[in-house]
């Protein structure tokens, strides 16, 4: 499982911008595409949002790859 840590200061990522930090997708488009194509999962849970806040603890799943939000 990757890990993905927040900025200083920040206590949240949204999921678009989190799909790109941990190299899953290759652009904000591509990130758009698949989440309102319900291929990302949040806490095991089906998410189309791509301005969902992703807390410390959260984890995204795509494509058989999972990622933990970490501060």
């Amino acid at each position: 499982m990757k890990e993905i840590s927040l900025r200083q200061g920040e206590k949240f990522i949204k999921l678009g911008q989190l799909l790109k930090k941990a190299d899953l997708v290759s652009s904000g488009v591509e990130a758009k595409i698949v989440i309102l194509e319900g291929q990302v999962r949040l806490n095991g849970v089906t998410e189309e949002r791509r301005g969902k806040k992703v807390y410390p603890g959260d984890i995204v799943s795509f494509q058989g790859e999972d990622v933990k939000v970490i501060e």
